[in-house]
């Protein structure tokens, strides 16, 4: 288990651990960001733009996002297995698909999921992150030190690019 400074004690008492998303864990994976979008991110957009997002994240299309991207899981380890409760994504040096299990918000599993990404951008050389956010989770990611850089609109879906130096 990765432990960061930072973390919810939570997160440090829990079994929480991230690895490399495997092909298995596109159904999961497609479970968990579909409970985000339709209770986190219903608050901030239309019905109809949720109903579009939606469809970029079906198992299918986890699988072949698996295939451009290096896709992370955490996971809640359990005498049964684990359990897939957040993902992330790095794509070069664009963070994408950051999503927590609503059940298991507020217990720094996005925090973890961020630092290992940062971790791997760090390892790749990356001096810049930059992160394509919903308005949802704009608060989140400027407690993590990232800026506002502009706005992108596209119909009714609004899109803010913000950016992280990363120090070395």
């Amino acid at each position: 288990m990765l432990f960061i400074c930072g973390l919810s004690a939570q997160v440090r008492k829990m079994n929480i651990k991230v690895r490399p998303a495997r092909t298995a864990d596109a159904g999961a994976i497609s479970r968990v960001v579909l409970a985000a979008l339709r209770t986190s991110n219903a608050r901030d957009y239309p019905a109809s733009v949720i109903e579009r997002v939606q469809l970029s994240f079906s198992p299918a299309a986890i699988e072949r996002l698996m295939q451009q991207r290096r896709m992370f899981v955490a996971v809640a380890v359990a005498v049964a297995g684990e359990v897939v409760v957040g993902t992330a994504s790095l794509e070069g040096q664009v963070v994408r698909s950051v999503f927590v299990d609503p059940d298991w918000h507020r217990r720094g599993i996005g925090r973890l999921l961020m630092a290992e990404l940062e971790h791997i951008a760090r390892g790749a050389g990356l001096e810049l992150l930059i992160v394509p956010s919903s308005l949802t989770a704009q608060e989140f990611y400027t407690a993590l030190g990232f800026r506002l850089v502009r706005e992108h609109q596209e119909g009714e879906e609004r899109t803010l690019i913000m950016e992280r130096q990363l120090r070395t």
